[in-house]
């Protein structure tokens, strides 16, 4: 089966839904945040390992706290993805921490700023020219 195979998304699709259900519905676990969100999943073609990309709206210690979290409970997930799902093998588990939508964050507020800057700038510029002309 190839990475990219309809029948690898498919899966991949499924492991996300219910990794993200069991995550927020089934777990208990205090240190694992509650806006902990499963952002995509990527399912080995041989179903033999998975690598969960986990992003945590929170601080820094929220983050390492949650991944910590899920990393103890992986044996309890893997029971129920394999309860859950009919698969040939049920995957090992890898939690990653992601950290895109942080970073997609930051660039639209760094360009935000920039833009503002420049509007300041220029704004100046616009009234001199905008005179009546004459020179005193």
């Amino acid at each position: 089966m190839r990475k990219n195979s309809i029948k690898n998304t498919r899966i991949n699709g499924e492991v996300q839904k219910e990794l993200s259900k069991i995550i927020r519905e089934e777990i208990k676990d205090p240190r694992i945040h509650p806006m902990t969100s499963v952002m995509a999943v990527e399912v080995a073609p041989d179903l033999k390992t998975c690598k969960a990309f986990i992003s945590v709206l929170g601080n820094e210690e929220a983050k390492q706290s949650t991944i910590k979290g899920l990393k103890n409970a992986e044996g309890y997930i893997r029971r129920e993805l394999a309860r859950t799902l009919n698969l040939r093998n049920t995957p090992e588990i890898r939690f990653i921490l992601d950290e895109s939508i942080e970073y997609g964050v930051n660039m639209s507020k760094l360009i935000d700023d920039v833009m503002m800057k420049d509007a300041k700038s220029s704004q100046p510029d616009q009234e001199e020219k905008s005179g009546d002309g004459r020179e005193e």
